[in-house]
């Protein structure tokens, strides 16, 4: 089973002294060419930090995101699962997993990066800013990760679930990848749609597949776990799984 998820915007600081960026060290190393160009054309636009911030739409009070791209070759590093923040990762809450749990997170969860393309859970990099739609001079991200992540998916020959955002998810199509959708059901019985609270539905649903440590084979047992576990997952005609929570708690996020 793998789990696909999105990065974050929002990252930790710091890492490891002295562990800096190794390449040859990530995983998928099909992928290594492309980081290697994404890197220098990052590098490039650091060069000049006013031209980065139009490149990243980042605004004066966001000068130590344009800082962090260009110490990538020198700034310590962490497991990617430990480096994003934000309202999917703090309901994961990576750090506070038991280490069998750690272990089962660095085996089975990859993270969709617009910089590295995919990385598993544990691999070992720096504090970056790099989205889905930044603009890189003469490298459209999309076009460049699209088929390297698209036929890295494409080889795993387990389970797939795909819990990355829809932009992200056009960095790497997975067409056998099974799609998760979180919804939320009202006191009417109906179904809505989320958008920013999705997120916490994600991460808690991960944190519960990690501590329970199983590699599920298949979408049959992944809705038997779930129904155990009783955690209201669904699969839908359109091949998706919609996993619903209750709309108290997303009122509370």
């Amino acid at each position: 089973m793998l789990l696909l998820l999105p990065p974050s915007e929002t990252k930790r600081d710091g890492g490891t002294d002295g562990a800096v960026l190794d390449l040859k060290g990530l995983s998928f190393p099909s992928l290594t060419p492309t980081r290697r160009t994404v890197l220098a054309a990052t590098r490039r636009l650091a060069k000049n930090l006013s031209t980065m911030a139009v490149a990243l739409k980042l605004g004066p009070s966001q000068r130590g995101e344009l800082i962090r791209n260009r110490q990538l070759g020198t700034s310590p590093t962490m497991p990617a699962l430990d480096r994003y923040t934000g309202v999917l990762y703090d309901a994961l809450d990576a750090q506070s997993l038991p280490a069998a749990a750690r272990a089962f997170a660095f085996d089975h969860v990859a993270i969709q990066s617009a910089l590295f393309g995919l990385t598993m859970a544990g691999d070992l990099i720096p504090a970056y800013r790099l989205s889905h739609d930044s603009r890189l001079p003469a490298l459209p991200l999309k076009k460049t990760w699209s088929g390297p992540v698209g036929a890295v998916i494409a080889d795993y020959s387990g389970l797939v679930l795909d819990l990355r955002s829809e932009m992200y998810a056009e960095l790497g199509p997975a067409p056998a990848a099974v799609f998760v959708r979180v919804v939320t059901e009202g006191a009417d019985g109906q179904r809505r749609a989320l958008n920013h609270f999705n997120k916490k539905g994600k991460g808690e649903f991960v944190r519960r597949l990690l501590l329970a440590g199983i590699d599920l084979p298949d979408i049959a047992s992944l809705l038997q776990w779930a129904a155990r576990a009783g955690i209201r997952l669904t699969l839908l005609e359109s091949g998706e799984l919609e996993l619903v929570v209750d709309e108290i708690v997303a009122s509370k996020v």
